[in-house]
């Protein structure tokens, strides 16, 4: 009876060792690729890709309508009190219509439908 006993333990330790082997391949396996990985990780975020490209223009876009919405607002409040009589009124009206002027090429038209 004792044979079949130390062939269960002998089978057991090919087995496992076995199983050692092959995590230990596979973390010499990470450990190999990890600078490569490294690598693209590094190029992925030093590029941008076209979307965020795109997502970033839209924004930008965005912004300067904005800017361009709030001067124009503020352009026609000051040349109402400048047809008040406000002079202080129409000289700030002057620079912020240089101002909208300045910005308007920087802001696509968009298509009449």
């Amino acid at each position: 009876m004792r044979p079949l006993p130390l062939i269960a333990l002998a089978a057991a330790g090919f087995s496992l060792s076995g199983c050692l082997a092959a995590s230990a391949v596979g973390a010499a396996v990470d450990v190999a690729t990890l600078p490569v990985k490294a690598a693209s990780m590094g190029v992925d975020l030093a590029t941008t890709s076209q979307s965020e490209a795109d997502e970033k223009r839209g924004r930008e876009i965005r912004r300067r309508e904005e800017r361009l919405g709030k001067l124009e607002r503020r352009y026609d409040k000051e040349r109402a009190e400048c047809a008040e009589g406000d002079r202080e009124a129409c000289a700030d009206a002057r620079a912020t219509y240089d101002e909208i002027r300045d910005l308007l090429p920087s802001v696509p038209v968009e298509p009449d439908e």
